[in-house]
């Protein structure tokens, strides 16, 4: 179920080709919004529309935004552009992609030609907030080096609700994106996970790829009952056609749940029950009584039998970070408040640029 209602765009605070971040009145009074130009067309100011208000009166994480269901002032929107693919299939909103390996795609001999991905390094991910991270600390330790990303579907499903996507592509921080499922607005566009790769591989030809879902990362506290729960699934979708799968791990020690303290119980149970293939995990110097825990939950659940455990120095993420003033924040917490968090990410960029060079 959902909740709408009707309110009149009074500003537009920001926009672009695709998205539109606006300012809307309902009953007197304002709320941010946001119009996703594909579906509901362009919004001009005085515009009536309808707005999806779900995620606002739930109080979720969605940074408070009310979404345009119906522009109530725009007649008709034409179908345009290639493609026979539905995405969002049988929704209201369902929209046709060129994916890249249908049949009219210009990539699709890539695909009836594909043997291996030779090794190609992919960084697995579970938040959103690790890819600006993680690219910066790449890019900043060397600037060649060549970086792309697939969004998957396990949180937002447009891609251009991502400012960080839209910032580091910006600043020459990543090259481009793949959408893949029912993710949508890359540069390009996969059915699933494994064509995803084949065509960060074959026809991005980056150095490495990062691997995440959009921002907004569903979780209900059991074991089992969360989106980031697709990192194993990725991590053996990689070796199944010869990529190396490196694993970010979620470790934090300012989570108040303790689920989440030092190595996260969704890394732990992705490692230890989910992947059935093995990936480098990479694990940062911490502080001797933080580094102990952390250790003790590795030896705990055997991590370490069948993964790869890497021990690197991430702190230099806090000079990367600030080159490409980058300000990103995991779960509303900045570097500073959760610096072992970023530190993470810094190691896993060191890594990366070890693996490359």
């Amino acid at each position: 179920m959902f909740s709408y209602k009707k309110g009149k765009v009074v500003s537009i605070t920001n926009d672009d080709k695709h998205i539109s971040w606006i300012e809307v009145g309902i009953d007197g009074d304002l709320y941010p919004a946001v119009n996703y130009n594909d579906l509901t067309g362009k919004v001009k100011i005085g515009n009536t529309v309808v707005l999806n208000t779900t995620a606002v009166e739930l109080s979720l994480g969605t940074g408070g935004y009310h979404f345009v269901m119906y522009n109530c002032d725009i007649e008709k929107i034409d179908l345009e552009g290639l493609g026979h693919i539905m995405k969002l299939r049988y929704t209201p909103y369902q929209i046709k992609c060129l994916v890249a390996e249908e049949e009219s795609s210009p990539y699709r001999s890539v695909y009836d030609n594909f043997e291996s991905l030779d090794g190609h390094k992919f960084v697995v991910c579970t938040l959103h907030s690790m890819i600006g991270p993680i690219s910066s600390m790449i890019k900043w330790l060397n600037k060649d080096i060549s970086i792309n990303y697939i969004m998957t579907d396990g949180g937002s499903l447009p891609i251009y609700f991502s400012k960080t996507v839209k910032e580091l592509k910006e600043k020459n921080i990543i090259n481009k994106t793949i959408t893949i499922g029912h993710a949508f607005g890359g540069d390009l566009e996969c059915t699933n996970i494994y064509t995803g790769l084949i065509a960060a591989k074959e026809i991005l030809k980056g150095d490495v790829t990062i691997i995440s879902m959009g921002p907004g990362i569903v979780g209900t506290g059991t074991k089992y009952g969360f989106s980031g729960i697709e990192q194993g699934q990725i991590i053996d979708a990689i070796n199944s056609l010869g990529g190396k799968p490196i694993t970010v791990p979620r470790i934090s020690f300012k989570d108040s749940r303790e689920r989440h303290r030092g190595i996260s119980h969704h890394t732990i149970t992705v490692l230890s029950e989910i992947a059935k293939t093995s990936s480098d995990v990479v694990i940062p110097y911490l502080d001797c009584n933080k580094f102990e825990l952390i250790n003790n939950q590795i030896k705990k659940y055997k991590l370490d039998i069948l993964h790869n455990i890497i021990i690197e120095n991430g702190k230099e993420i806090i000079e990367a970070m600030k080159y490409f003033d980058l300000n990103i924040t995991t779960m509303g917490r900045t570097i500073d408040e959760d610096l072992d968090y970023f530190i993470t990410l810094g190691a896993v960029g060191k890594h990366i640029n070890k693996l490359l060079t």
